[in-house]
């Protein structure tokens, strides 16, 4: 392949993305939205892009990536509509009575739940349905919340990465590497489940005087389903869905489809639902962010910046393919605790496909991006989207308790995060290494 030579185009593509993906992690210091800032950022791509003719309007609608923004979407309908049938509730209060007083099981028990719905449902979703039921169920036992709340979160994060669409990144690099939903649960799910384990025998460690306390002597009543027919539906269009997520290659429907139909038959499974209602949920501002996002990469990607990137350390990944997997597993998780890990996912795509089509094979470097981008997010109280939200809601509480240790702070969450980030990390590196062939093996 021809060496890429820098030149203008290059320079003034990597400029707009190196200030836009700064002003998208240093949100909380300017005040901006990160889905302001990458909506200003595409626009701005566009216009250099035609200025220095490298980038046009029909373009940067091409470099969208639809069937990420689509699943999104969907997804994030179907549990807007799930979510007034108070069947969530009733999930959770039904698992804290079973555990009757024995707060690790308690913990054991609604970690589990919010894993097994972010397998299907991204983390984030999931953690703003449990968070505030958490805070309630600890609130009714005289207990504190900060470690169910942590461990809903840390477990979310942890199991998203096992299926394709349970976490952001995943979805886009399924999407980009064209990997099926049976492909990446094939690869993905047993190194998940080894590092989920890991993570419930931690927080066991990590919270044992939290764990140790008395909750009050408190029957917990398990509430009632406010719309059984709607809830039994929805868990049926669910498990049909799954089911076509698995046959979604022979079937040749993609991810996004299967998650368009699922929600169309929810429509009408929901007979007296009005449509605005079913949308209220659906963080519109999160998919105008991976809509300027996909915009501001686009351009990237058509002056070849990343591809100049990618020629650097194609030859260390040419020499070493092992050690490159782990140092990008590593980087990843790192860079994803200090920032976002969604844009570096996105930076990165373009580069490993730079890389494949050099004939190089590219195949376990999706899988170590998977994993360092979902594990880095336990690390700190802003590695992921669900953190956020969790922080916030326990600040809230401290707030309405006027009781400042109910917020879990910055180094609160540090303390906590960073061994389950780091023992994750080093158990996927012996993994990898261990079973190297197997995440060799083609994408597709």
């Amino acid at each position: 392949m021809e060496a890429l030579t820098f030149n203008t185009p290059m320079l003034v593509s990597g400029i707009v993305l190196t200030v836009t993906f700064i002003a998208i992690f240093t949100e909380q210091l300017h005040g901006f939205e990160r889905s302001k800032v990458a909506a200003a950022g595409a626009v701005v791509m566009i216009v250099v892009g035609q200025i220095f003719g490298f980038y046009s309007p029909m373009q940067a609608i091409e470099a969208v990536d639809w069937n990420v923004i689509f699943l999104l979407a969907a997804m994030m309908t179907i549990v807007s509509i799930m979510i007034p049938t108070g069947g969530f509730n009733w999930m959770a209060y039904k698992l804290a009575a079973m555990s009757r007083g024995r707060l690790y099981l308690m913990l054991v028990l609604l970690g589990t739940a919010v894993t097994v719905l972010s397998l299907l449902l991204d983390n984030v979703t999931t953690v703003v349905i449990f968070g505030p039921l958490i805070i309630l169920i600890a609130r009714a036992q005289k207990i504190s919340p900060i470690p169910y709340l942590l461990a809903a979160a840390l477990l979310s994060d942890t199991g998203g990465i096992a299926t394709l669409v349970g976490d952001p990144p995943n979805i886009m690099i399924g999407s980009a590497a064209d990997i099926s939903f049976n492909n990446f649960v094939y690869h993905m799910g047993p190194i998940t489940l080894v590092s989920w384990l890991a993570v419930v025998v931690m927080l066991k460690f990590l919270f044992r005087k939290e764990l140790a306390q008395k909750p009050a002597d408190v029957t917990l009543e398990v509430v009632e389903i406010k719309d059984p027919r709607l809830w039994k539906g929805s868990i049926a269009i669910l498990c049909i869905m799954v089911v076509f997520f698995i046959l979604h290659n022979a079937l040749h429907w993609e991810p996004w489809f299967v998650a368009v139909l699922g929600m169309t038959g929810l429509i009408f499974v929901s007979r007296k639902l009005i449509m605005d209602r079913a949308l209220e949920h659906v963080e519109i501002t999160l998919l105008i962010f991976f809509l300027g996002l996909f915009m501001i990469v686009g351009g990237v990607e058509e002056s070849h910046f990343l591809q100049w990137v990618g020629s650097f350390i194609t030859p260390f990944v040419e020499s070493d393919l092992l050690m490159a997997t782990i140092i990008l597993m590593w980087v990843a998780a790192f860079l994803s605790a200090a920032i976002d890990n969604i844009p570096f996912t996105a930076a990165m795509i373009v580069i490993i496909q730079g890389m494949e089509q050099q004939g190089i094979n590219v195949a376990p470097l999706w899988w170590a991006l998977a994993m360092g981008a979902g594990l880095g997010g336990n690390g700190t109280h802003i590695g992921s989207t669900a953190n956020v939200f969790i922080v916030t809601i326990s600040e809230r509480l401290a707030r309405q308790e006027n009781d400042p240790s109910l917020a879990i702070t910055p180094w609160l969450w540090f303390k906590k995060g960073s061994p389950v980030m780091l023992g994750t990390l080093v158990i996927s590196t012996f993994v990898f290494w261990m079973f190297f062939d197997f995440f060799s093996q083609p994408v597709n």
